[in-house]
């Protein structure tokens, strides 16, 4: 099972030919990145980071740069949801109904969840102001929640027995089920 991650840049959807990037094209992460240990992207102020250690225990950290020895992460632009309380999102962009991507763990760190959202799809779905998507992740009962790069990018895959599929309803260059090239993503595997 894998989501897509981190922002990234550059970026730009002009018509359904003429957009960037395409699969394979180099792009700058935005937040901290670690994949294998390896830091290929540094910590940002203004990212927060969702970090995992050996053992596979999840933070969310405000500061937006994981502790020595973190195996994995991705950052996102906003804590939703920070200690078990909502964040004031009112001092971010206007928030308006969007596709959503969300991290969100429990206290003890031992809990993930993957929130997607499909938007952008008239009569299908508009979306969810990240207001929403707060409210949503706290009736789950979660301690700390991180939007991660929406929109488009809002994919969500597995593979099972009948090959790789998407769970959720993506949207790039206003064609839905069209998968966009990202960044970067997150991924998880049962042995």
């Amino acid at each position: 099972m894998a989501i897509n991650a981190n922002f990234f840049f550059p970026f730009s959807e002009d018509s359904p030919w003429d957009f960037y990037p395409h699969s394979g094209d180099r792009t700058n992460v935005l937040g901290q990145a670690i994949s294998q240990g390896f830091i290929y992207s540094p910590a940002q102020a203004k990212w927060p980071v969702l970090c995992f250690d050996a053992e596979n225990r999840a933070q969310i950290l405000a500061s937006g740069k994981c502790p020595s020895k973190t195996v994995h992460a991705v950052a996102g632009r906003h804590l939703l949801v920070n200690q078990g309380a909502a964040m004031n999102l009112d001092q971010f962009e206007e928030d308006k109904p969007y596709a959503r991507m969300a991290v969100a763990i429990d206290r003890s760190g031992k809990k993930l969840w993957l929130i997607a959202v499909d938007g952008k799809q008239p009569l299908y779905s508009e979306g969810v102001t990240l207001a929403e998507l707060s409210e949503i992740v706290l009736k789950l009962g979660v301690q700390t929640a991180l939007n991660l790069d929406g929109g488009g990018s809002t994919t969500l895959v597995v593979r099972d027995r009948s090959g790789i599929r998407a769970l959720n309803a993506p949207i790039h260059t206003k064609l839905p089920m069209r998968q966009r090239p990202v960044a970067n993503h997150l991924g998880f595997f049962v042995r």
